[in-house]
């Protein structure tokens, strides 16, 4: 991926390049103007102690964000997702490290994609744990209730940081549907 930031033209050489071809959800823009304007966290944590770095995170893997580099992260931009990374850029400060917010767009359709690309196919592995947990519990009458519910709590979590659903987000939620089809004519 190689995104360039509106901000700063000088970070693109810090920027990875593509290694590999990608086949996943495909997000189409048109134009500059139908881009989608991103919320970015740039932070930086010492090493010592670990904990603040791990708690991190866990946090931007909960809220769904998109890994740009060591340090930089993006959401799509919404008051809710700038009020998270508001929220982790305060603790990454209070934990002795520096941190700041910045909105931006990618400078062209196809660094868009790639980053939405991204946050899908890591939505899609989540999603395909759901569909292979469904399927198990469905062979495990005795189980298959607490099952579901933990089931239908995970796919709420999961659809709160799905920006871009792939395909895998259909077959989950039918999956559990039908789990929970199965709990119920068991009762």
């Amino acid at each position: 991926m190689n995104l360039k930031i509106l901000f700063s033209g000088r970070l693109s050489h810090l920027l990875p390049r593509p290694q590999e071809d990608y086949n996943a959800t495909v997000v189409t823009v048109s134009s500059a103007r139908d881009r989608r304007q991103w919320v970015l966290l740039v932070y930086r944590l010492p090493r010592e102690p670990s904990t603040p770095r791990i708690t991190l995170w866990r946090k931007l893997k909960r809220l769904g964000a998109g890994q740009l580099i060591d340090g930089l992260v993006a959401l799509p931009l919404d008051s809710r997702n700038k009020e998270q990374l508001e929220w982790l850029a305060e603790a990454v400060i209070e934990d002795g490290g520096e941190a700041s917010i910045w909105t931006a767009q990618p400078a062209t359709a196809a660094q868009e994609r790639s980053l939405a690309r991204t946050m899908a196919e890591a939505i899609a592995a989540e999603y395909q744990l759901v569909i292979d947990a469904a399927k198990e519990a469905g062979n495990d009458p005795a189980n298959a209730r607490r099952t579901l519910a933990r089931l239908r709590r995970e796919l709420a979590r999961i659809r709160a940081r799905d920006f871009f659903p792939p395909p895998e987000r259909k077959d989950a939620e039918s999956r559990v549907q039908m789990l929970t089809r199965a709990v119920e004519t068991v009762r």
